[in-house]
């Protein structure tokens, strides 16, 4: 069983960075896509950026030029970069990755990212 374990949300102020990490433990070997979504209080979860085991990224449109996703085959573990942090960007935030073979999610606990002045 794949596990992922999100660190290093926190509370920011609008202009700020801030830098998660999703440590991966399992049969990695299983695992290709790799991605980031987040959910606001009473909103849906949405896709904040993905990349695949071949180093492909798409981002959503909310982020571009502002969030960095990157993974760390050697350490096992997803990142992803949150610069010019907003508002509007408060949210728990999960890392998932996604079965190579089977279509099967994995998700972390989440991370409470909150940016606040």
């Amino acid at each position: 069983q794949v596990q992922l374990v999100e660190s290093g949300g926190g509370l920011v102020q609008p202009g700020g960075s801030l830098s998660l990490s999703c440590a991966v433990s399992g049969p990695i070997f299983s695992i290709n896509a790799m991605g980031w979504y987040r959910q606001a209080p009473g909103k849906q979860r949405e896709l904040v950026a993905v990349i695949t085991s071949g180093g492909s990224r798409n981002y959503a449109d909310s982020v571009k030029g502002r969030f960095t996703i990157s993974r760390d085959n050697a350490k096992n573990t997803l990142y992803l970069q949150m610069n010019s942090l907003k508002s509007e960007d408060t949210a728990v935030y999960y890392c998932n990755a996604k079965h190579s073979v089977v279509p099967i999610d994995y998700w972390g606990q989440g991370t409470q990212v909150t940016v606040s002045s």
